[in-house]
């Protein structure tokens, strides 16, 4: 195999496949990229058997064939290059030579014959803006659980079905739901899926590169999840289980609300927090006549309060709260002002954008902790 590149295409697509190259595994060809040139293009395969990436970009083939190399290793060098064409040889022993400019390089390889083939991609389930999954998934995958024995919260719901698309995720401690407003051609039926973390996360670097309205094409199986956006593939095995019924949990009756600035709170929460304990984070806000008390404190370090301006009128209520969980999702919002819902001290508190709902709905719900 042999063929000629430029250095930013080579460069472009082997950074996607970091996030998929398994960096400590038994199976060393795992760590490989693996290398196909034909028909004016070269292809890019890396999989960690969980997750797969396929990408291509146009090249110069002087000859067809198919090798691997290491990604990282191959990425490190190439970054180094200058801004020039790189030519690339694979030898009969695996060893792949580079060429540009002045530089020579060779690396050892290894046979393609031993790395995993990738299923192909099912009939098209649905096709939608990748900016719009993009955005739902920014504001979910922080509440996804990190404990592995709770395999069925270590990703989000997809749910779409026409005219909306519907992403939910939790850790038992709160819950992000999204529903976003979506003309979907061509679907005629609800459809489910659990998405794990780490393919949510390739995604949104799939948004990173393209425009917000690029055409993100959907699809699934039994096993695998199929994500297409022009060249690139990302398929990742599907989330086995039933996930928790949402709606259970949102909250039904929250009689008080108070509207806040997002950047003021947020604030408040960032500053309070430095004298809050560093494995609970909690801190706590009391909602009194006309303002907000947001206040921590710690016997051996000091203590720490911020009082907000606030329209509320209800009776007073003092609501401890993981400050992080607060932060997770102010950060993730890009609206001006947010809106508090509460019933009690006792009972999920709700936090919300304030914004037009009949375009994006967004709850996100935390439970109070009990000190």
């Amino acid at each position: 195999m042999e063929f000629t590149v430029s250095k930013s295409d080579l460069v472009r697509e082997l950074s996607l496949s970091q996030g998929v190259v398994e960096k400590k595994t038994t199976i060393p060809i795992l760590s490989n990229v693996l290398v196909e040139a034909a028909d004016d293009r070269v292809t890019l395969t890396a999989t960690d058997l969980e997750l797969g990436i396929r990408c291509s970009f146009p090249a110069r083939i002087q000859r067809r064939g198919a090798g691997t190399i290491p990604a990282r290793k191959l990425l490190d060098y190439v970054r180094l290059l200058p801004e020039a064409d790189v030519a690339v040889k694979f030898q009969d022993n695996h060893w792949a030579s580079l060429v540009c400019g002045r530089s020579r390089t060779r690396i050892a390889g290894m046979s393609r014959e031993s790395f995993p083939e990738l299923p192909a991609m099912p009939e098209l389930i649905a096709e939608f803006p990748i900016g719009t999954l993009a955005s739902m998934i920014s504001r979910t995958i922080f509440a996804i659980s990190a404990e592995e024995s709770r395999f069925t919260l270590n990703g989000a719901l997809l749910f779409i079905k026409p005219g909306s698309m519907i992403m939910v995720a939790t850790d038992g401690h709160r819950l992000s739901l999204v529903e976003r407003q979506e003309t979907i051609p061509g679907l005629n039926s609800a459809y489910k899926a659990l998405l794990p973390r780490k393919a949510m996360a390739e995604v949104m670097k799939f948004a990173s590169n393209t425009e917000p309205d690029a055409k993100l094409r959907f699809s699934g199986d039994d096993n695998h999840l199929f994500f297409q956006l022009g060249d690139r593939l990302l398929i990742s095995r599907r989330l086995s289980g039933n996930f928790p019924d949402y709606d259970r949990v949102l909250p039904k009756e929250q009689p008080n609300s108070v509207a806040m600035q997002k950047d003021e709170l947020r604030a408040a929460i960032e500053r309070v927090m430095q004298f809050a304990d560093e494995r609970s984070h909690s801190i706590r806000v009391r909602f009194s006549e006309g303002e907000a008390k947001v206040f921590s404190s710690l016997s051996d370090t000091g203590e720490s309060e911020e009082v907000i301006n606030v329209e509320y009128g209800g009776p007073p209520v003092e609501i401890s709260f993981n400050a992080q969980y607060l932060l997770d999702f102010l950060r993730a919002i890009s609206e001006d002002q947010v809106v508090f819902r509460f019933k009690d001290a006792t009972s999920a508190g709700e936090l919300r954008p304030l914004g037009d709902e009949k375009v994006l709905l967004y709850r996100y719900v935390v439970m109070p902790m009990r000190l």
